[in-house]
């Protein structure tokens, strides 16, 4: 048994959200509570999509910045 993957399973999705840059403080109680819910394979799915938006952010808006947001 490992104690890194123990100290990973304990940490509460909202921290985890959190720390993966989600925005969870303007969230109603109703939202808190399903994202509170999250299989641990449901919420790697959300950090790995959202550390995908946020590389390809950069890209993105550089594309609109060039063509004036034509393309998007």
């Amino acid at each position: 048994m490992n104690d890194h993957d123990d100290a990973g399973a304990a940490a509460s999705p909202l921290d985890a959200l959190s720390a993966a840059g989600f925005s969870v403080e303007a969230l109603s109680d109703e939202q808190l509570e399903v994202l509170r819910a999250l299989t641990p394979e449901e919420l790697a799915l959300l950090v790995d999509i959202r550390g995908r938006l946020d590389e390809a952010a950069p890209e993105v808006q550089a594309h609109a910045d060039v063509a004036g947001g034509a393309l998007f």
